[in-house]
């Protein structure tokens, strides 16, 4: 069954499309074949509705690309794997995309398996683009030179939680629910760092720890609310199961105080999941389909039409990081009228692009998406936007 998913996720669409690609013509494929893009992300388990759904976004913009004139006059076809939200298998689908001639892989869900898979893909030489995972290392060149991710940064998104902690919630007591692990554990520590950077006085009441696949949070909940915590914050990567019941047992424990899930984790269907205990949830993140700046941006509003009339649904951030790490690496390659990793990785690393889904778009000079954070709660099962 595996293998059957794994075979129709990696069909690709030879359909087209690529405004802000410098393509106007039709392509012309015929004769030269597809360029094979290589995506991996989990399709089964926990993450395995999310992944696919990230997968599909990226298949929604290669249809984009392809119906504007592919990549250098070449239709792409995808090739996509499931890492199972598992570093060995990780490692294992890398290296049958390598054997499979992709040029570019697309990558990461969870850190640990991102980070396992860097090497890999660097010593094959294939440039290796970081959609979704967020911890730190991956942007330090010691597994991948050439480092490019699209979602926020730990780093980043510290600062915002700990700002918010510090000027609008004025917490004192604090308690963390942490997944326990490179990503988990490395964005407790940049919300205790920039804390610290903000002067901002405050107690540790609580901190508990669990594995990425956990589900059943009752204990660890009953420990958090006998500390009385002002704010509990929530970093859980699993939203189709373990966000969604952290969420439904902190409202059926009673839990005191605010809960603020870490940024980025809680995406539309992570909500659909739990119901009316989300509301009066805390979060921030880097990008709404249907809010501004996103709402009037044409590049956005044509991925958000292709993914609805493809796959009967409007993406969140993640479907949305997928599919814009597709569209500048289409980008590049157009304007350089090249395939080489390394060219195309100079020319992302540092440099701007306009019109792409999320706007026009600057990277810092070690690979990493510049974003801006946007709070919001949780009314009525919708994202609200505070800020």
């Amino acid at each position: 069954m595996k293998q059957l998913r794994r075979r129709m996720l990696g069909t690709g669409l030879a359909m087209g499309l690529g405004w802000g690609l410098g393509m106007s013509a039709p392509a012309n494929a015929q004769g030269q074949g597809p360029i094979k893009v290589g995506t991996i992300f989990p399709l089964s388990g926990g993450a395995g509705p999310q992944g696919q759904h990230v997968t599909q976004a990226i298949q929604a913009m290669a249809a984009v690309i392809n119906e504007s004139g592919g990549v250098m006059n070449r239709q792409i076809e995808l090739v996509s794997r499931d890492d199972e939200s598992t570093p060995a298998v990780g490692v294992s689908r890398a290296t049958e995309l390598v054997s499979a001639g992709v040029s570019v892989i697309i990558e990461g869900w969870n850190s640990p398996v991102t980070l396992a898979m860097q090497p890999v893909i660097a010593r094959a030489g294939i440039l290796d683009i970081t959609a979704i995972s967020k911890a730190d290392p991956i942007l330090s060149g010691e597994s991948n030179p050439l480092a490019i991710r699209l979602n926020s940064s730990n780093s980043q998104d510290g600062a915002v939680i700990a700002n918010y902690l510090a000027k609008v919630a004025k917490a004192k007591r604090i308690a963390f629910m942490t997944e326990n692990d490179a990503y988990g554990n490395g964005a407790q520590e940049s919300i205790e760092n920039e804390l610290k950077k903000l002067g901002h006085a405050y107690e540790k009441v609580a901190a508990e720890k669990f594995p990425f696949a956990q589900a059943d949070f009752r204990v660890a909940l009953t420990n958090v609310r006998a500390a009385n915590p002002d704010v509990t914050i929530a970093i859980n990567a699993n939203e189709g199961l373990g966000m969604p019941a952290i969420i439904r047992q902190a409202k059926q424990s009673r839990l005191t105080g605010a809960l603020v899930a870490a940024v980025g984790t809680v995406a539309p269907s992570v909500i659909d999941v739990a119901g009316d205990a989300a509301n009066g949830l805390i979060g921030a993140d880097i990008y709404f389909p249907l809010v501004e700046p996103f709402a009037s941006n044409p590049a956005n509003q044509r991925f958000v039409a292709k993914t609805q009339e493809l796959f009967k649904y409007t993406p969140d951030k993640f479907m949305a990081l997928g599919a814009t790490s597709l569209q500048v690496w289409a980008m590049a390659a157009n304007e350089l009228k090249t395939l080489d990793r390394e060219a195309i990785a100079k020319r992302i690393r540092g440099g701007s692009f306009k019109g792409t889904v999320m706007g026009d778009v600057s990277f810092a000079a070690n690979g990493q998406l510049q974003s801006t954070h946007y709070l919001f709660t949780v009314q009525d099962r919708k994202i609200v936007v505070t800020r």
